[in-house]
């Protein structure tokens, strides 16, 4: 299958080139050529089938032509060695646990589904895979990635503006991962990002890619979960709606893909927190990127979201029809911090800021649509935010073992002015 951009129709590449590039020349996200169909018999049995099984078809469907069978299973089995639990937390509503892997985060079905696919293709060059993280995406990838042969992974991150435990599990690894503190917020990190790849003096030094959810490797496996949530819920005549948590905007985008592809969703809320770029024009208010906020759900602290592109292209650039199917809205610090409390003391249930943004945004579209059984995305480990998480509740949150290890370890970083020209000479001297 080809992959174009959605910057410009006309341009298309390999999957390999896909992958390895992260983003097309004009600056344009990459998007498969044609959205395959699952055949309905797969779609009616899907309760029957394992994760895996579900991971196998929906996969092979995307990249059966670039693939081989072994080779599927395999990124398929990689991907998908931990659950993904649906938990009702109260009647028609329930959370799709995604924190059950190496670095507890929603991010680490896409960071091993990457590397994996990367360590495949790519052959005798080095690669530098440049990652901007406002959070859980940096740790994700740097575990993903941690050791794989012939790929070296540079993360920059926004000074002061991810939790300890995230920065922790970035910064301590060593080997193959480098962590910037940049001094700037997470847009400013992306920026740099981006003008890298499009220097053209360091592209001919050097093979760079991403592994944020510009990355078609990143992105595209992540609908797998939809699939699986969808075959976990019982099946009765509601409308199935799913709420997530949103930033970037990649995790919502792979859930239309998921809808695209036959799987019958109803709709879908975008939540966010004060960054309301996309709730704004989703009511009408012409999209305009801002300077991104900070607060206590900082993985969604974005201002200029690079998917709300893939979001058009995946609706065939109708804007009315995206509008129709996504839903938006955003809520602040005080009422996410009020709704954790409210949920912990009425259901016995511990929501992180961003599953709680989830939760609200869901709450809100119910009150004015009936028959619905809804999902939201609990998309970390509360003790990933601890601080917050302790602070609601007024009592301390256990980690688990592997993340209180982190906190144990060294950081490793070096200190970056928000500066392109910094950034480049950093990476020259590499």
């Amino acid at each position: 299958m080809k992959f174009y951009s959605t910057n410009n129709k006309d341009h298309k590449v390999s999957l390999k080139e896909a992958v390895i590039k992260g983003l097309a020349p004009d600056q344009g996200l990459y998007m498969p050529e044609q959205i395959p169909q699952l055949p309905a018999s797969v779609i009616e049995n899907l309760s029957k089938l394992s994760f895996q099984e579900i991971g196998y078809e929906v996969i092979g469907a995307i990249f059966g032509e670039d693939l081989s069978h072994d080779e599927i299973t395999e990124l398929v089995d990689h991907t998908l060695a931990f659950d993904a639990p649906l938990v009702e937390v109260e009647k028609d509503i329930y959370t799709l646990e995604l924190f059950h892997g190496p670095t507890l985060a929603f991010k680490d079905f896409g960071a091993r589904f990457c590397s994996k696919l990367m360590s495949m293709l790519v052959e005798e060059e080095k690669v530098r895979v440049l990652v901007a993280t406002s959070g859980d995406t940096g740790s994700a990838v740097a575990n993903g990635f941690y050791k794989v042969p012939g790929v070296e992974v540079i993360i920059l991150y926004p000074s002061g503006k991810v939790s300890v435990l995230q920065e922790k599990q970035f910064t301590t690894l060593g080997e193959n991962v480098k962590a910037l503190e940049v001094d700037g917020v997470f847009d400013d990190c992306q920026r740099m990002v981006k003008e890298a790849f499009l220097d053209r003096e360091l592209n001919e030094k050097m093979l760079l890619t991403s592994a944020n959810s510009i990355n078609v490797a990143r992105w595209i496996p992540q609908c797998l979960y939809y699939f699986y949530a969808y075959s976990r819920l019982p099946k009765n005549s509601k409308k199935v709606i799913f709420s997530v948590p949103s930033g970037n905007f990649g995790n919502i985008a792979a859930g239309i893909l998921a809808e695209r592809m036959g799987l019958p969703i109803d709709g879908f809320v975008a939540s966010t927190n004060v960054n309301k770029v996309v709730p704004d024009y989703l009511k009408g208010v012409p999209f305009r990127a801002r300077p991104s906020l900070q607060t206590i759900s900082n993985s969604m602290d974005v201002g200029n979201p690079s998917n709300f592109y893939r979001l058009l292209a995946l609706y065939g650039g109708d804007e009315d029809l995206l509008k129709e199917k996504v839903k938006g809205y955003f809520f602040d610090d005080a009422t996410t911090r009020e709704v954790m409390k409210e949920v912990k003391d009425a259901q016995g249930y511990v929501m992180d800021p961003h599953g709680a943004v989830a939760y609200l945004g869901l709450k809100e579209y119910m009150e004015s649509n009936s028959d619905v059984l809804g999902v939201f995305l609990e998309t970390a480990h509360p003790g990933k935010f601890r601080d917050v998480v302790e602070a609601v509740h007024q009592e301390e949150v256990i980690l688990p073992k592997r993340l209180a290890e982190f906190l144990e370890g060294k950081k490793k970083v070096e200190k970056l002015p928000n500066d392109f020209m910094a950034f480049k000479k950093y990476l020259m001297a590499e």
